[in-house]
């Protein structure tokens, strides 16, 4: 037997679950991440993990493993030194950047400007040119860029980034300096643009490989640490992080191109979500991913989620692919304040963390957040984690009451607003993913999960209309689920710029073979064979003169016709025009994908439909503006077919599902809750 064990490290908790490759079976737990070496929390949780499974090390065949490591750095700012080196003239490639500042009317006057992630100082020019057509306009003058590196070396850097005009076209002088480099400096991680981003557009080209050198030393000293723990351990499983578009990459490829791992964290609970999804039969489905300090949330559109072309974290942003997830300050912990000026309560974006935490965890905090007004409206039972955690109500009552008073409102009035307004914020969120990209919500169904998710999904489904709302089983462990069920993805791209009008098929198809050649290659050397991989083309497509593209999946057999005048219908649908200018193809990207993973999800008992066998206990909730008479239910007891009726509260180790009034939850075969209006 094999198993997959996947891995997700969050601030507070590390979640690991381990699959039976198999019959389908997983066994989940959850130990507290240690921040100052995740990697031990990590090793820690998986041998844990395997006593309580009654497996070996040996019986591992994958570890697949989401990790925020890279995102931290750059959050943190715990970033490399990175020295640059740029063609003659571009010096200040950075310091100029795009014309573009974040925020509304006159937000330029506010805006502080970052800090460029590799200092001028630290910045050199090579003496070379490549021309516009990839031809060698001046040769590189090896001589003054070996005398130019000595000032690196005196700036103490800890890593490298080549960068050249043109070099997407040639890369013949990015080659020669990494070897001059390696030579003169030698130790140093160098990343070069024709390998990270081999696309048109130097800034963003040179943006994305600096970010890549500064968390390249942090990712690469983590993950030696996991390969040597997991040694250590006596497994042989192959290590595969999760990758910001959702799917895995190797551990040597993580060190060497970690600007992929960005936005590897949330990632992992949308490839759970397109997981659990497939499972229960819904292709269209929005995710509701909200923990402690935020929500995430995305779109999956039938069975495949949105990709951008562009990964932000912080002030940062890359050219480098992931999942279009939007995050708000919204969460369990979000603090709710009524400012002395405006009388106005607002919920968040600051939030009470895991310490001190919310008053009911009693750790010492005082400040009213979600968790507080969900625990006083009797949404949150007192006893959580199986009995191994218990609220404190009373403190829950008393930061709320402050709220009251503050608004003149009944204890139960000021808890009811809190939740009101923090879930009109995840409803705002959820706009931009649906609506604001053309899509109706109600065409969906909405996925809740992360720990205080599915106690606002059946909310946050009367708000968008989406139906029905689906509770995973353990949704707060969702995100190694989808770590331990996703496949590895490589990708390789070539800026193209060709006008429809000034191209053919076989022009564009002898490309496109020619990725397919380089991406199956690098799956083959992670021991993948040919009839396991699965290959898709992505085309970038805009209308003359625009600034900006929109990345369409090429099926085979298509051609530029068919390609076009998808364009037309996806730009038009985006932004309900179109142009009556030529199309032109901007960059043609391959993506190959391993083999998918064999694994089967696991089937619950038969129920004839009552569930009275998994109810603890009568409860009183307050909702619609009056005390209800609600039950709460053991969610581990609950067989298929099960219907259980709202006002209901559904417990189990890792979060707690509301059913609101009016509604109805239906288990599935696989053990999923299916929330709709009765």
């Amino acid at each position: 037997m094999s198993y997959r064990l996947g891995v997700d490290v969050g601030g507070t908790f590390t979640d690991l679950i381990v699959i039976d490759e198999e019959t389908g079976r997983a066994v989940r737990d959850k130990v507290p991440s240690t921040p100052h070496d995740p990697s031990e929390a990590v090793i820690a949780g998986a041998r844990q993990l395997a006593a309580k499974a009654g497996i070996s090390a040996a019986d591992l065949s994958m570890f697949l493993h989401g990790t925020t490591v890279a995102t931290n750095a750059v959050l943190e700012h715990k970033i490399a030194r990175v020295g640059l080196i740029v063609t003659e003239g571009y010096r200040h490639i950075l310091q100029i950047a795009r014309s573009l500042v974040p925020g509304g009317l006159a937000a330029w006057i506010v805006w502080p400007k970052p800090t460029p992630m590799a200092p001028l100082e630290a910045t050199i020019e090579a003496h070379e040119r490549i021309g516009a057509d990839g031809a060698i306009v001046r040769p590189l003058d090896e001589a003054a860029l070996r005398q130019s590196l000595k000032r690196l070396a005196a700036e103490r850097v800890e890593a490298i980034t080549v960068c050249l005009m043109n070099s997407y076209l040639n890369d013949a002088h990015e080659r020669r300096i990494a070897e001059i480099c390696a030579e003169e400096l030698p130790g140093l991680p160098i990343s070069l643009s024709a390998d990270i981003l081999p696309e048109m557009q130097e800034y963003e080209r040179a943006l994305t490989t600096v970010a890549n050198s500064a968390v390249r030393p942090t990712v690469s000293r983590y993950v030696g640490n996991l390969e040597n723990a997991l040694k250590d351990w006596g497994t042989t499983a192959k290590l595969n992080l999760l990758r910001s578009d959702g799917g895995l990459m190797s551990a040597e490829k993580s060190r060497t191109a970690p600007v992929n791992l960005l936005m590897s964290g949330p990632a992992g609970g949308v490839a759970g979500a397109v997981w659990i999804a497939k499972n229960a039969g819904f292709p269209n489905v929005l995710t509701l991913d909200m923990g402690g300090t935020s929500t995430d949330v995305a779109l999956i559109e039938d069975y495949q989620p949105r990709l951008r072309r562009e990964t932000s974290v912080g002030h940062l942003t890359v050219r480098a692919s992931s999942l279009d997830v939007k995050t708000v300050g919204a969460g369990g912990g979000s603090i709710a304040t009524v400012p002395e000026l405006t009388k106005a309560l607002r919920v968040g974006p600051q939030s009470a963390g895991a310490v001190p935490g919310p008053a009911a965890y009693g750790r010492g905090g005082e400040l009213p957040t979600v968790t507080d007004a969900n625990v006083v409206l009797g949404y949150l039972p007192e006893n959580l984690l199986g009995g191994a955690f218990k609220l404190d109500r009373e403190a829950s009552r008393r930061a709320v009451q402050t709220v009251a008073d503050a608004l003149g409102l009944s204890l139960f009035e000021a808890a009811a607003g809190i939740i009101a307004i923090v879930n009109e914020t995840m409803f705002g969120a959820l706009r931009l993913v649906s609506v604001q990209q053309g899509y109706d919500p109600r065409d969906f169904a909405l996925m809740a999960f992360g720990g205080a998710g599915p106690l606002h999904g059946n909310a946050m489904g009367m708000l968008m209309g989406s139906w029905p709302v689906i509770i995973p089983p353990s949704p707060g462990v969702l995100c190694a689920y989808g770590d331990a069920t996703t496949r590895l993805r490589v990708d390789a791209q070539r800026s193209f710029n060709r006008l429809v009008t000034q191209t053919s098929d076989p022009e564009v198809g002898a490309v496109i073979e020619e990725l397919i050649a380089q991406t199956s290659g690098e799956l083959a050397a992670e021991g993948v064979a040919a009839s396991e991989v699965e290959i898709r083309v992505e085309i970038d497509v805009r209308y003359a003169g625009q600034a900006f593209e929109v990345p369409l999946y090429s099926p085979p057999g298509s051609t530029i016709a068919s390609l076009a005048e998808r364009f037309d219908a996806e730009h038009k649908r985006l932004f309900t025009f179109n142009l009556s200018v030529p199309q032109e193809l901007v960059n043609i990207r391959v993506v190959a994908l391993g083999k998918a993973a064999n694994v089967s999800a696991e089937r619950i008992a038969k129920g004839d439909g009552n569930p009275t066998a998994a109810r603890v206990r009568d409860h009183e909730v307050w909702m619609d503006g009056k005390a209800r008479a609600a039950a709460i239910f053991d969610r581990s007891r609950l067989r298929a077919g099960d219907i259980v009726p709202g006002p209901a509260v559904i417990t189990e180790m890792d979060s707690t599902t509301l059913v609101h009034n009016g509604h109805i939850a239906t288990v599935d075969d696989f053990g999923n809750l299916l929330i709709t209006p009765a």
